[in-house]
């Protein structure tokens, strides 16, 4: 679950998207969060680099009609921040994780005491030099294992509530990571393509890679990256998810169940 979605399992595949607005300020946030909502977007991103826009998240985690997703850099105690906010989740990449080693254990206690899920996300520019090294470059493999290898720390705690997205902008690169990770574990997978470009290149882009692998039964929630205003990814994702005939589950009830599998 994000907050009141259900995510994985055979829960319909749900639509995301991420405010372009400074969160800190929680006027414009909410007004966008609420365009998005009224578009059809069921689970929203908010990017908190400062301390102004932690201090934001209470107001918009409370107002907002949807579950707000709190995307956190560089700072353990912005994920603290989120968490005691009432976030419906935390978003984490492997590139930020190296600086609060040591609060792992301290941000699981937090996420499973509050039922906050964990969502890692890796793509070719958050990799750690050694796998670069020991790949040549971001390779599905490289994503995979730095994924992999995050989740391991949150594992180690005890906390599984985990979601993983291994982003790339080469659709190919980036379906084959997902394959890979889908049989390599059974945690719930966010679907995205980095850097899709404009309206029309990333529509394609994203529908080509998503297609491809919801077809295939993998993939539980999806954001379409554009360079646009948000509320066209979530009416370019919503157009994807119809064409495959995921969306009318979301209105008309029980169909096809869409779910990662492993193997």
């Amino acid at each position: 679950m994000v907050g009141s979605v259900p995510v994985g399992g055979d829960a319909p595949v749900s639509v995301q998207s991420m405010t372009t607005t400074v969160t800190a300020d929680a006027d414009a946030t909410l007004r966008q969060i609420a365009e998005l909502t009224a578009a059809g977007c069921q689970i929203v991103r908010v990017a908190v680099p400062t301390q102004d826009d932690a201090d934001a998240l209470p107001a918009i985690a409370r107002k907002a009609r949807i579950p707000v997703v709190a995307d956190v850099h560089f700072q353990p105690r912005h994920v603290l921040a989120a968490i005691e906010a009432g976030c419906a989740a935390v978003r984490v990449n492997p590139g930020d994780i190296k600086k609060f080693d040591d609060k792992v254990g301290e941000i699981a206690r937090a996420a499973s005491d509050a039922g906050v899920p964990i969502r890692i996300e890796v793509d070719a520019g958050s990799l750690d030099p050694r796998l670069l090294r020991k790949h040549g470059k971001a390779t599905p493999a490289a994503l995979v294992e730095s994924a992999l290898w995050e989740c391991s720390l949150f594992e180690e705690h005890g906390f599984r509530d985990i979601k993983i997205s291994v982003r790339h902008h080469d659709p190919q690169v980036m379906t084959a990571a997902y394959r890979m990770l889908a049989r390599s574990c059974e945690y719930p997978l966010h679907l995205g393509v980095t850097e899709a470009g404009p309206l029309m290149q990333g529509a394609i882009r994203s529908a080509v890679a998503f297609g491809i692998l919801l077809d295939e039964g993998i993939g539980d929630t999806i954001r379409v990256s554009l360079s646009a205003p948000p509320v066209e990814e979530v009416k370019v994702g919503i157009g994807i998810l119809e064409s495959l005939g995921l969306r009318r589950r979301l209105v008309d009830g029980p169909g096809r169940a869409r779910t990662h599998r492993a193997g």
